[in-house]
């Protein structure tokens, strides 16, 4: 049966008839809003999940630097990490669950997505609705990039309100965001719920010859279509958590490799705003194939000269308006034959969408040679 089809001539009969028809069809109302099957025999990397579905829109606010767009689709399965045995917990869709909820929180001036702590509260007429305040999780998905999402039950057809409270920023911050972000924002959006609105999105279904293949689905844009690149940091489409193009970047290139299947850039600048007559090494961790930012991942670098260590630390998860988001660490000095070992001491602390869930989570330690 082609859902997209079946679904949009349910909704026009009524919200009040669905349940009905469908059992008179011999199915329950939620199997319409069932997932797409999963694909089989995934590979522990990013892969080409079985479907791709349409997102509709709720609106955008802005409270000083902050800006928020919050979107919808579909209930959906996905993936949070945790700490279990295979270092993942999978989240069914739920019978009652009426959409999934998305929220993309970016800075207004460089359009550059912001990870934060965040909580969602709910309300209708003036009440929060029972389970209506909430801490969406942090997720990446291949459609939408880095978000926070989480499925949401509403209790009926008409007006919402969602109010987030989002920062402060705690990641270190130079450049464009030295001094910036610290203090939380308040932003709200009133939307108007119908179920036809989110069961007349459409929905493809992958080619089954493709689905496992090693690629990614193209990021959405959400003004319709496809898109790539960042927001324009004000009322434009809004960010996907894309990071900007590493060849763009200032300073010596030490060169980008794969561990996990995640790509790890690795950059030398002599930049004052990272260091004070040393040297400042970046990495910078993201998805294949769309360049997805992979924020709350923890990486040490260790320098070797002459079969010696000179220098072991962690780096520092930050921010800054050309780089956008990496991890950085301060050294004295890089010269010529000096050897930077890479590790990632722990996965992305991130939530993942269909594709993204068996990638970046057994890492091998990066050599790159100065």
């Amino acid at each position: 049966m082609n859902r997209r089809r079946f679904l949009r001539g349910t909704a026009a009969i009524g919200t009040a008839g669905i349940a009905g028809c469908l059992e008179g069809l011999g199915f329950e109302e939620e199997s319409a809003l069932a997932n797409p099957p999963l694909v089989e025999n995934r590979p522990d990397a990013v892969y080409l999940p079985a479907s791709r579905e349409e997102m509709g829109m709720y609106g955008s606010a802005t409270d000083g630097d902050y800006a928020i767009a919050f979107s919808y689709t579909f209930p959906h399965r996905f993936w949070t990490v945790e700490a279990t045995a295979d270092g993942k917990q999978l989240v069914e869709v739920e019978a009652d669950d009426s959409l999934h909820l998305m929220a993309t929180l970016w800075d207004r001036e460089t359009g550059t997505v912001l990870p934060v702590d965040m909580r969602l509260e709910i309300r209708r007429d003036g009440s929060p609705i029972d389970g209506g305040t909430l801490s969406p999780w942090p997720m990446i998905s291949q459609r939408m990039g880095f978000h926070y999402g989480d499925n949401v039950r509403l209790p009926g057809e008409g007006e919402y309100t969602v109010r987030a409270r989002a920062g402060p920023l705690t990641l270190d911050r130079v450049g464009a965001f030295e001094g910036r972000f610290e203090s939380a924002a308040s932003l709200a959006v009133t939307f108007e719920y119908a179920r036809s609105d989110v069961t007349g999105l459409s929905f493809d279904s992958i080619e089954p010859d493709r689905r496992g293949s090693p690629d990614a689905l193209p990021l959405m844009n959400h003004g319709g279509g496809e898109q790539g690149g960042n927001g324009d940091g004000g009322s434009g489409h809004v960010p996907t958590g894309q990071g900007p193009s590493i060849e763009s970047l200032p300073g010596d290139h030490l060169g980008t490799d794969r561990s996990g299947d995640a790509k790890l850039s690795a950059i030398a600048t002599d930049a004052d705003r990272f260091t004070d007559g040393g040297t400042y090494l970046a990495i910078t961790p993201r998805t294949p194939y769309n360049d997805i930012i992979l924020p709350f991942t923890s990486l040490s670098a260790s320098i070797e000269r002459d079969g010696s260590t000179l220098h072991e630390e962690s780096l520092t998860e930050t921010l800054d308006g050309e780089f956008g988001h990496h991890y950085g660490l301060e050294v004295d000095e890089l010269t010529d034959g000096d050897r930077v070992t890479v590790t990632v001491d722990s996965a992305p602390q991130v939530s993942r969408h269909d594709g993204y869930e068996t990638a970046f989570f057994e890492f091998e330690a990066l050599t790159y040679t100065v």
